[in-house]
C-alpha cells in the first residue's frame, strides 16, 4: 500500500468496516478481460476467513469460476464529500477493504445453509433460518477462502 499513513492493520477494525458494507465486488480474471459484480455477501472470521454470496445456478460468474476461481474483491463505507475552495482541492473520506482468494461453488445443502446464514446475518439481526430444499436447489451459494486482505481509511481532513 502506498499511503501507509491510511492503512488499517487491525483486524477488528477491518472486520468493522466489512460488517458495514453492504455490497462486496467481486473481480474475475475472463481471459485479458476483466469482469466484475456487486453481491450481497455474509463474513465469517477464521483461518481462512470467509465471504459467502449467492447467485443464480448458471451464468457469466458460474462459467469463469469453473475457469479461474482466484478473484479480487473490494468494498468502501462512509463516503463523505469534503468540500474546497477549487476543483482539485474536493475529496472525499472513505473506509475501504480490498483482498485477494479462491471461490467456491458450494454442494451440500449444510454447506449452503451456512453460506446462506451468514449472508442473512449480515443484513439483519437474524443468524438462524430454515430454507426449503427447492429453494437450495436453485440458488448457488459461493464461498470465497480469503489468502490476502488489506483496508485503508481516509479521514476528515478538516
Amino acid at each position: 500500500m502506498r499511503r501507509k499513513d491510511r492503512q488499517i492493520t487491525q483486524i477488528d477494525d477491518i472486520e468493522a468496516i466489512i460488517k458495514k458494507a453492504d455490497v462486496c465486488r467481486i473481480a474475475f480474471a475472463d481471459n485479458n478481460t476483466p469482469y466484475m459484480v456487486a453481491m450481497n455477501f455474509g463474513y465469517v472470521r477464521g483461518n481462512p476467513s470467509r465471504l459467502y454470496f449467492h447467485c443464480a445456478n448458471t451464468g457469466r460468474k458460474i462459467d469463469l469460476i469453473k475457469k479461474n476461481n482466484y478473484v479480487c474483491f473490494q468494498m468502501d463505507t462512509d463516503h463523505v464529500l469534503v468540500p474546497g475552495e477549487i476543483a482539485c482541492d474536493y475529496t472525499m473520506t472513505f473506509q475501504s477493504v480490498v483482498g485477494y482468494g479462491r471461490i467456491h461453488i458450494l454442494s451440500t445443502k449444510e454447506e449452503k445453509m451456512v453460506g446462506l446464514n451468514l449472508l442473512m446475518g449480515q443484513y439483519t439481526e437474524k443468524d438462524e433460518w430454515t430454507y426449503e430444499d427447492s429453494m437450495l436447489k436453485r440458488t448457488t451459494v459461493l464461498r470465497l477462502d480469503i489468502e490476502t486482505l488489506t483496508a485503508k481509511r481516509k479521514a476528515d481532513l478538516s
